[in-house]
């Protein structure tokens, strides 16, 4: 599989250094209310690129069709899922997973257990509103980690109720957003369609486990 990919200037270690994590010291948390919020780390990973391309070769991609608007239609990127116990794709994905796990463990109290992967090949790849509310995170507060690699999007969100002004962050090239206390319960976000040229983008999310 092959995507063309635009580095980042900012990803000065370049691709022959490795992707390496640096410290979560830096977060930066954003209280958007209802019980909810987002810390942000830019530039978390390292060697982002070089991790990009072993992701985009090395993972088992599907592709997916669901049913939407009494019609059977293309899920609009390519998706991989690693269960509770089952080996990532790449080491520094479980360096991550234990890294996050341990800065939040006081405050989500159980470690981050699973892996979704979304491929974003270009502009006509999104994602919908939607909260993950499969299973626990219907009805707890919870916590979504999301590492993005490859060209930037912006992952917007906004009250489910609504009557709030809508947050936009640009992620990829290593970024972290993590969603936690009740944002899934209490808000939606998305990744919208781009009507211009934009490069592909890989999202890893890590959830607790009972939580999709």
């Amino acid at each position: 599989m092959s995507y063309q990919l635009q580095g980042s200037l900012f990803d000065a270690d370049g691709p022959e250094a490795g992707p390496a994590l640096g410290p979560l010291g830096g977060i930066g948390r954003t209280v958007l209310g209802h019980g909810a919020w987002i810390d942000v780390l830019p530039g978390w990973l390292r060697g982002a690129d070089a991790l990009f391309e072993r992701l985009v070769d090395g993972v088992p991609w599907r592709a997916e069709r669901r049913e939407m608007y009494e019609r059977v239609v293309d899920v609009p990127r390519l998706l991989a899922f690693y269960r509770e116990g089952e080996a990532l794709p790449d080491p520094v994905l479980a360096e991550a997973r234990d890294a996050l796990g341990a800065h939040y463990r006081a405050e989500l109290g159980e470690p981050f257990a699973t892996a979704g992967l979304c491929l974003y090949r270009d502009g006509r790849d999104s994602v919908a509103w939607h909260g993950d509310r499969i299973g626990r995170g219907d009805r707890e507060d919870t916590m979504v980690a999301i590492l993005s690699v490859g060209q930037a999007r912006p992952l917007l969100l906004r009250p489910l109720a609504g009557g709030g002004p809508t947050v936009r962050r640009s992620l990829g090239h290593g970024d972290l957003l993590v969603m936690g206390g009740s944002c899934q319960r209490t808000w939606e976000h998305a990744v919208p369609k781009s009507a211009g040229a934009v490069g592909p983008r890989i999202s890893i999310q890590f959830r607790p486990g009972g939580v999709r």
